[in-house]
């Protein structure tokens, strides 16, 4: 019923979304350049903490430190209601201050949107992507089982086991992780939190068994001891404090599961052309400097893949176009 009802609050304002699209094509100036004058408003819709907000707040970090953004502040604003739709339909329909305003947006939203509600990635501006993640999936101190596969020996066996982790991605990954194990969700179960910094939070409280996370949303946890890496959702083990997590073709006759996740940046249909020149190029100086590739890329152990707003925008676009037809979405 929840989602029934989403989908209808949220295809009543599409009209508006769709009206702003043709306004992406104006210029913010008269020599069709852009740039900022005013306080620029960024949109993360999961909760502080969670992997997508660390990736938000170190783009922030970066930007004015490099003199990118015409001295003027970001103001970043985490908004989950409606596993984060509300955000992103706000987004989507903005026509004022369009050049001003950005999202946080990964292929953990897109698949919810398209599944959820009448948003499609056409709704907005895709201005790049950033980087490219994968999962792991860790156990709290408190968890009774020593590694993951006397866990699926229990739920085999019958005893519910805990996941827990954050929507989109996290949830096609457990979904592909059940199903190559061949157990039941019923035995094998999953709660969706809003971010991920609430799932492992969830976790260190010892309210589920083993949390979904990628290597940004954990590595301080692991330092600390209080998250241990059993299972590498990748085709290889990572390195570093992570190396000692096996991949499922370790750990018995199955074949390794990993959903790669895209992370990118987008803006409201509305935006004009320049603003999206603007913030593409903008975004591409930041993944070129070594506070990026140092302090997010290497530490959380992603793959640079920095995309303008072109290359983008057609990747995105075939990404919705493949989960849709695969989960027979019209």
């Amino acid at each position: 019923m929840k989602k029934r009802l989403l989908s209808a609050v949220l295809a009543g304002v599409m009209i508006v979304s769709a009206a702003a699209t043709g306004c992406g094509s104006k210029s913010s100036s008269d020599d069709g350049t852009f740039t900022p004058t005013k306080t620029i408003q960024w949109m993360c819709t999961t909760s502080a903490g969670g992997g997508y907000d660390i990736l938000t707040r170190k783009i922030r970090e970066i930007m004015p430190t490099k003199d990118l953004v015409n001295g003027q502040t970001i103001v970043v604003t985490n908004k989950t209601d409606g596993s984060g739709e509300v955000g992103r339909n706000e987004v989507a329909t903005t026509t004022r201050d369009a050049d001003y305003q950005l999202l946080t947006f990964n292929s953990g939203d897109l698949m919810p949107m398209v599944m959820n509600t009448k948003n499609r990635s056409s709704n907005f501006r895709i201005l790049a992507i950033m980087a490219v993640d994968k999962q792991l999936l860790f156990k709290g101190t408190d968890t009774a089982y020593d590694t993951f596969l006397d866990a699926v020996k229990a739920a085999e066996a019958g005893t519910k086991v805990i996941i827990g982790g954050s929507k989109g991605d996290d949830v096609a990954t457990y979904e592909a992780l059940i199903a190559e194990l061949g157990v039941s969700a019923d035995n094998m179960t999953y709660i969706t939190y809003d971010s991920t910094g609430d799932a492992i939070t969830a976790a260190l409280g010892g309210h589920v068994e083993f949390v979904i996370s990628k290597p940004a949303a954990a590595t301080e946890y692991v330092a600390a001891g209080s998250l241990i890496p059993v299972l590498a959702l990748a085709t290889e083990r990572y390195t570093g404090n992570l190396a000692d997590a096996p991949t499922l073709s370790e750990i018995g006759d199955y074949n390794d599961v990993e959903i790669p996740v895209w992370r990118g940046v987008a803006a409201p249909a509305a935006m004009s052309d320049a603003a999206v020149a603007y913030w593409s190029e903008t975004l591409k100086t930041v993944s070129e400097t070594d506070e990026w590739l140092n302090e997010y890329i290497d530490a959380n152990k992603l793959v640079a893949d920095y995309m303008d707003t072109a290359t983008a925008t057609t990747y995105v676009t075939q990404y919705e176009a493949d989960y849709m037809a695969e989960n027979g979405i019209e």
